[in-house]
């Protein structure tokens, strides 16, 4: 693709792209599990908003187009808990939603003093499972959420904190 992908805070102005790029990147997840009432494609401008205030943002851009986005927390105990890791569609596959990952993480744990990280996917998510074990996080639970449904959730240690190997914990931007 050529162009510059940097990845950068998110700022209430970046609140209703964030919110139509989660609303595309989901459609997938919706079609995989027959389910479009998944919270990402409900949720409001102004509960997106509300979100932006509880924790780090994300987002990667191409020029003004935000094209990526992951959203972090750390509880009382230092475990960090990552949501909403997104890549637009014809983003994916070029090593961005990794980069987010990267990026979260090492902010929660400078800022935020994260010992953990946890996140969660669908049982039939393999691309994201795939990506999420890639980066050293391995399944901890898994939630029946419904008849079609089952979150799998997975963990890993600050200790862990890194790219995969052969990569450099610093590389967030580059060529995408």
């Amino acid at each position: 693709m050529g162009a510059s992908v940097t990845i950068s805070a998110a700022t209430e102005h970046d609140a209703e792209q964030i919110l139509k790029l989660q609303y595309l990147c989901y459609q997938r997840e919706a079609e995989i599990y027959g389910d479009y009432t998944l919270e990402p494609l409900t949720q409001t401008l102004d509960d997106l908003r509300a979100e932006l205030s509880q924790g780090p943002v994300l987002v990667a851009r191409l020029g003004e187009e935000v094209v990526g986005s992951v959203r972090g927390t750390v509880d009382e105990d230092g475990t960090a808990r990552l949501a909403k890791l997104i890549v637009h569609p014809r983003m994916q596959r070029h090593g961005l939603g990794g980069r987010l990952l990267s990026a979260i993480e090492a902010r929660l744990a400078e800022e935020l003093a994260a010992k953990r990280y946890q996140l969660f996917t669908g049982h039939r998510s393999e691309g994201n499972l795939r990506l999420y074990r890639k980066y050293g996080y391995a399944p901890v639970a898994t939630e029946q959420v419904s008849r079609r449904l089952s979150l799998i959730t997975l963990e890993k240690s600050a200790s862990a904190l890194g790219a995969p190997p052969g990569r450099s914990r610093g590389e967030y931007a580059a060529s995408a």
